[in-house]
């Protein structure tokens, strides 16, 4: 990376920084390219999120450039960190369309957006992807007690990331965190019966 190249460059290119210049947000997000809202390796805040979700949405683009989301959940800890550079997940069998699959065959770039709906936040993280079918790797993957057969991995090696604003994202909640309140909610209230039975007796 020259002095004139930013980790940002991978989103802002030419033809974006010009449409940013006509609207008036160049300058700020001048200002932020020399910050270090934009890195290109894993950090512990990022690997933390990162084991925290239950799923995401995979961005890949067949050879003409035909784009494709695709969304993938699982345990959390399915999307696992090998390394500084790399994240990693077990690729399920699921409906054989092998979209992702094929266009990784012929196009490596990839986009990973992370969600979290109850924080309010998002995380982008550009890189490239290849698949792999090294048994160690993918039984290191799967997550003990998760009903589903990996079928090969996908390894994901980072190029830039950046974590952006909360606007627009309806907070939603997890159904796993609504059942232990609601559990906790139906103990008192069995507690509370119990106790108005006893003053009543």
């Amino acid at each position: 990376m020259n002095d004139d190249s930013f980790i940002s460059d991978i989103a802002f290119t030419p033809a974006v920084k010009q449409l940013q210049e006509r609207y008036g947000s160049r300058r700020g997000y001048a200002e932020m390219e020399r910050t270090a809202d934009w890195l290109n390796f894993i950090t512990g805040e990022l690997a933390a999120f990162v084991a925290d979700r239950n799923s995401f949405y995979l961005s890949t683009a067949n050879a003409e450039g035909q784009p494709y989301v695709q969304h993938r959940g699982g345990p959390k800890g399915f999307l696992a960190v090998l390394d500084e550079k790399r994240l990693a997940f077990a690729d399920f069998k699921g409906n054989k369309q092998y979209i992702t699959t094929g266009n990784l065959s012929e196009n490596p770039k990839a986009f990973i957006f992370l969600m979290d709906y109850m924080g309010r936040q998002r995380v982008k993280i550009w890189g490239r992807a290849e698949i792999s079918e090294d048994p160690e790797l993918i039984k290191r993957l799967h997550v003990a007690g998760y009903r589903a057969r990996p079928e090969r991995a996908i390894v994901f090696t980072v190029t830039a990331w950046n974590a952006n604003c909360p606007q627009h994202i309806p907070p939603k909640i997890d159904e796993d965190v609504v059942a232990q309140v609601v559990q906790k909610l139906e103990a008192r209230i069995v507690e509370l019966e119990s106790e108005l039975a006893a003053l009543k007796a």
